[in-house]
């Protein structure tokens, strides 16, 4: 039986899996994440970090997001599938609870202070539901085993 608890965990799940899927696509295809300036990409295909000479500042902004996205996927992967198909296991963990959690919190505190307004909705509202399914499932079983 699918309860509420797993319901809300497994819509915050997708509306992560669903933005990593998004940054993904807009790393390989297309210019939503390119400069704007097409000198500064130029640029960034020249220039190396100060740590490595083996890659360019373009390599690593493409592996930086690609990664991050990969991230975001198996997160949202991972989560909803714990809602949907071992919800006992996953809401009897505070350990996989709270990392849930922290790593929602993080991802709200970047798209915040660092990104732009459309992830930083979707990743408040998927906290918002974790949120809600925690609390709702400490309603249900009188605090968590």
């Amino acid at each position: 039986m699918i309860t509420l608890p797993s319901l809300l965990v497994a819509a915050s799940a997708a509306i992560i899996l669903l933005l990593g899927i998004a940054h993904l696509v807009f790393t390989f295809y297309g210019p939503r994440l390119q400069p704007r300036d097409a000198a500064l990409a130029a640029r960034m295909k020249e220039v190396s970090p100060v740590l490595t000479r083996q890659t360019t500042m373009w390599k690593a902004w493409v592996g930086f997001n690609a990664s991050h996205s990969n991230g975001a996927i198996f997160f949202g992967l991972v989560y909803g599938y714990l809602a949907l198909a071992h919800a006992s296991f996953l809401f009897q963990s505070p350990f996989l609870l709270l990392a849930g959690l922290a790593m929602l919190v993080g991802y709200v505190f970047l798209a915040r202070v660092y990104w732009f307004s459309i992830p930083f909705r979707g990743i408040g509202l998927s906290t918002a539901l974790y949120v809600a399914a925690l609390a709702a499932n400490q309603t249900s079983i009188g605090g968590f085993q």
